[in-house]
């Protein structure tokens, strides 16, 4: 009988789950198991075979009980566990029997490492039902050697041992399968409906009520509710690569918080969700960026709205979400104003060094051009003659707890246009109207370091200066403009998620340019992030403004904001 049985597997792969089941009598080694009946083996075959016929089946309370246990087990939280071999099963002792054959089976035909990336998923660290999820990778590592001609290598002991760790494991094998074949069939129905076979969608979208208070402030400005939404499709043709193509609508404006310099715009309480914001809710493409791997550099390729903090490392956790709703309430406390220089379109690449050993680990140097007029093929216009800023900076991480950041940026600057203006060319980001308006053509050399510390996961530390040189070509154009600031940052404060953030310092302002204008303008800003679920946060907080365009004749200005943010 064993010598026909054997035959049959070698001509017809097809029969391997009865042979293993029907041939107990004739090459099972010796069982210490509860003896089944033919009715109960039947069932069991229908279970290796054919799972969708196992819910049809007649099975004994105790195996159903088993199955509910195990399908449970499957929908609380799970963690994804790595295994290199089946010494890691913790549920199955290595006194066990079934842990001696299976490993022996194991190291004869690397059955776990035949498993879909050698992985096993369960409510812990590997438990019974994951132990089944090795023998099946068995079951069919051995079908797949009679398949291919080369039963020779499957001995009847092994057939014998397959036999019986089925029937121990059968109903965790049952519910391994069912849940395969949904998978399998939801997988299909998500690609067969799903827009795109290398896109996905992250949205944004922001509601904030804001309202500016203090004697002029809060004559000049009425409670406003104001919203910025953007849609950013993210794409990738090899797996490493992204390409962002941004949509943004808004209709969010900036508050009036005092006299200026002849009436000139200001970047100063302007928050992030300003940024990108039509003002009418039209749609804009606000962002078209490539970023790519090239040996082993990243390479980032704006083809519009770049901005230096999209490919450089910023070093103020917490607070930047590049200009979102999830990070500081302000652009000033949400990155230091040097990567405002410029922007628009260009190129960048950040190379790693300092990968082995050292007190300087990992490490990098980055550099980067962007124009803020390259469509335009006017004089004075183009990626290269007209407005640009080439940055270039050191990056460098001491440990797991702090990094370091050394920048320098050179920019142009065509008449009439603003300093920290990220590429809009004229409409400043940050800072006092004096320290961004430029009314002849400059050059601009600025100089920047920034820094963060963390003491432990509950505390972050971060802070900036810089200085910009502005070289202008008429008479009275230089200044020097400086800005500075601290936040302290604290995680998870009051629940997972959440993050209670603090930042003081100087908006960007210029020394000694306008006589009664050369107070510094300060700024404190608070808020508190709370996460209401993975996908809502509300965030209320308030900003502190003083000396309102570096005039000691303004008010003090107070901004209220209650932002909240939903994304998907």
């Amino acid at each position: 009988m064993s010598n026909i049985l054997w035959k049959s597997l070698v001509v017809s792969p097809a029969v391997l789950g009865a042979t293993l089941l029907v041939s107990a009598t004739a090459i099972a080694a010796p069982n210490t198991t509860t003896e089944v009946s033919a009715t109960e083996q039947q069932a069991v075959t229908e279970v290796a075979q054919q799972p969708e016929m196992w819910a049809q089946a007649t099975q004994e309370t105790k195996v159903i009980d088993q199955v509910n246990s195990y399908s449970n087990e499957g929908r609380q939280n799970t963690t994804l566990s790595q295994v290199t071999s089946v010494s890691q099963f913790s549920d199955v002792q290595p006194t066990d029997w079934a842990f001696q054959a299976l490993q022996s089976l194991v190291e004869r035909y690397g059955c776990i490492a035949g498993y879909p990336n050698g992985t096993y998923r369960g409510n812990r660290a590997l438990t019974r039902y994951e132990f089944a999820a090795g023998l099946n990778a068995c079951l069919d590592r051995v079908n797949e050697l009679i398949a291919t001609a080369t039963a020779d290598m499957v001995t009847r002991e092994d057939l014998a041992t397959l036999q019986r760790l089925q029937e121990e494991f059968s109903a965790e094998l049952a519910t391994l399968r069912g849940r395969v074949d949904s998978l399998e069939a939801r997988t299909a129905e998500l690609e067969a409906n799903q827009f795109s076979t290398t896109t996905k969608l992250v949205g944004e979208a922001i509601f904030a009520v804001t309202d500016a208070f203090g004697d002029q402030a809060g004559e000049n400005n009425n409670t406003v509710f104001q919203n910025r939404v953007r849609l950013d499709l993210q794409t990738s043709f090899t797996g490493r690569d992204v390409l962002h193509t941004r949509l943004a609508s808004g209709n969010a404006q900036n508050f009036n918080l005092g006299t200026d310099v002849g009436g000139l715009p200001s970047g100063e309480g302007l928050q992030t969700f300003n940024v990108g914001s039509t003002g009418n809710n039209n749609v804009i493409i606000d962002w078209l960026a490539y970023y790519v791997p090239v040996g082993p550099a990243q390479v980032y390729v704006a083809a519009t709205g770049g901005i230096h903090s999209d490919y450089v490392a910023t070093n103020n956790p917490y607070f930047e979400d590049f200009d979102g709703g999830k990070g500081a309430l302000t652009t000033f406390a949400s990155e230091n104003p040097i990567y405002r220089v410029g922007g628009g379109a260009g190129i960048a690449f950040t190379l790693p060094f300092g990968q082995g050993g050292g007190i300087l680990r990992p490490s990098s140097l980055t550099v980067g051009y962007l124009a803020s007029e390259p469509n335009s093929p006017g004089a004075g216009e183009g990626v290269f003659n007209g407005n640009y800023a080439a940055l270039g900076q050191l990056n460098f991480s001491i440990g797991d707890r702090l990094a370091l950041a050394a920048t320098y940026v050179h920019g142009y600057h065509g008449a009439g246009s603003s300093l920290f203006d990220a590429g809009s060319v004229t409409n400043p980001i940050v800072g006092t109207s004096i320290a961004n308006v430029l009314q002849n053509p400059s050059s601009t050399n600025s100089y920047g370091v920034s820094a963060a510390f963390r003491p432990s996961d509950r505390l972050s530390v971060s802070g900036f200066v810089s200085y910009t040189d502005v070289t202008g070509f008429g008479i009275g154009d230089d200044k020097e403009v400086w800005t500075y600031g601290l936040g302290v940052a604290l995680p998870d404060f009051g629940k997972r998620g959440n993050v209670l953030g603090i930042f003081a310092g100087a908006q960007p302002y210029a020394r000694g340019v306008v006589d009664g204008f050369n107070r510094v303008p300060y700024q404190i800003e608070g808020f508190y992030k709370y996460q209401v679920s993975d996908n809502v946060s509300i965030t209320p907080g308030i900003i502190w403004l003083t000396n309102p365009g570096q005039n000691s004749n303004n008010d003090d200005a107070f901004i209220g904001t209650l932002r909240t943010t939903f994304t998907f």
